[in-house]
């Protein structure tokens, strides 16, 4: 008998619009893969040699890992720093952008142009900031040490020039960049329904209660976006240290990122760099889960606790 030809089985439109969606999202995958996973997976491949790129790599094994807590002392100097600076511009971030968000949530006169005025200066990041803070922290001509002078403090703070204020100063220049969080909790007080603060109104609820009760539960997810965000963005900050102090002085502004560009990048050790830019990684990750873990505990979703 001959053989039934049998007629080639047609997509679904279901199976069709996937392979649309994945031929659509191809460049981003591969440019992931290209750019992000396959240089992570060879650092860590590379983090358990002594690799220079001058020299033949030799395998040391966890010799980096312990390396790093032993001979070298600025890893945990940069730690120590890294950590102060983290655990403490990022509250007065979060904080002072609530506040923004809560007076530009009101209604007040010309009030687009005073939400351009807070957002514009998160717009210019990076060196160009960090010198604009130069400037600002001069202790001769900078207009902060001229106000304080005019204030009738005789002898201003060194600023980025003192050991002791040089971290003050970085936590500082942090809050240029408010205005990206602020626009965040603009969006999510504006998310709050007006209902809420009517009823509350009704039971005798004030000003500070209804702020209490109804707008700060209602932003904690807001808040919880922001904290992740903030602490991830802290324990990888480097264009600040590195342009205005570059670490110092004497190593009071050294962090955990700038020490791995020295490591890697001036005294070409990649494979100890390496094996620092995954401890690195380990802590973030495991704050962020810290903070993934306890949003069940304080982050509300429309009244309800959070699961």
């Amino acid at each position: 008998m001959a053989a039934v030809r049998r007629m080639p089985r047609r997509l679904t439109q279901r199976t069709r619009e996937s392979l649309w969606g994945y031929v659509c999202i191809l460049p981003w995958i591969l440019g992931f893969l290209i750019f992000t996973a396959g240089p992570m997976v060879f650092s860590f491949y590379l983090s358990f040699f002594k690799a220079d790129y001058l020299t033949k790599s030799v395998f040391v094994g966890l010799g980096n890992y312990r390396q790093m807590f032993g001979p070298d002392e600025f890893w945990l100097v940069a730690l120590r720093n890294t950590a102060v600076y983290a655990f403490t511009s990022v509250p007065i971030h979060v904080i002072l952008a609530l506040l923004i968000a809560l007076l530009l949530n009101q209604q007040v006169k010309a009030l687009a142009i005073w939400r351009t005025i807070f957002y514009l200066p998160s717009v210019v990041q990076g060196v160009a900031v960090s010198l604009l803070w130069i400037w600002l922290f001069h202790p001769d001509y900078g207009p902060i040490s001229g106000g304080l002078r005019a204030l009738g403090v005789q002898n201003p703070p060194l600023w980025i020039w003192s050991e002791e204020w040089a971290m003050p100063a970085l936590v500082i220049m942090s809050t240029w960049g408010v205005g990206g969080s602020m626009i965040i909790f603009l969006a999510g007080l504006q998310g709050v329904s007006q209902s809420y603060y009517d009823a509350a109104s009704i039971d005798g609820a004030g000003t500070f209660g209804r702020f209490r009760y109804i707008t700060l539960p209602m932003m904690t997810p807001t808040l919880f976006f922001s904290l992740i965000m903030g602490i991830i963005g802290a324990w990888q900050m480097f264009s600040q240290s590195y342009v205005a102090t570059n670490g110092g002085p004497n190593n009071a502004t050294l962090t955990a990122v700038l020490l791995i560009y020295r490591k890697a990048f001036e005294q070409f050790k990649l494979g100890y760099a390496s094996a620092l830019a995954w401890v690195l990684f380990v802590i973030i990750l495991a704050f962020t889960v810290l903070i993934l873990r306890s949003s069940t505990v304080w982050v509300y979703y429309e009244g309800e606790l959070a699961r």
